[in-house]
């Protein structure tokens, strides 16, 4: 099983495969704004991955739409709602000031 640490608290959640970083997040009682429940409507979910990108799905059609319309986006950016856990190695996120309280 795999770990996923959320910076900048650095609270380390273990994960399963299959379970969005969103779910991941939220299991360990970390605030992260979610406004469409997980479906990739919104972009308040965005992160940036800093760690173990081959841990996570690619990322797909509808995710890769909305991204591309969030201002601040990078190369490590993911949207946690749509980011799933592969299982396959540890990663680590950070939490973006804007998306990360309410």
């Amino acid at each position: 099983m795999a770990m996923l640490t959320i910076l900048p608290s650095g609270k380390t959640v273990e994960i399963t495969e299959g379970k969005s970083v969103l779910d991941a997040i939220l299991s360990a009682s970390v605030a992260i704004l979610h406004k469409c429940n997980g479906k990739a409507e919104c972009g308040s979910c965005h992160i940036f991955v800093q760690e173990g990108r081959k841990g996570l799905s690619k990322i797909g059609a509808v995710e890769n739409a909305k991204l591309d319309s969030i201002v601040g986006v990078g190369s490590k950016s993911r949207l946690a709602c749509q980011a799933m856990m592969l299982g396959t190695e540890n990663v680590t996120v950070e939490l973006l000031g804007f998306s990360s309280g309410f």
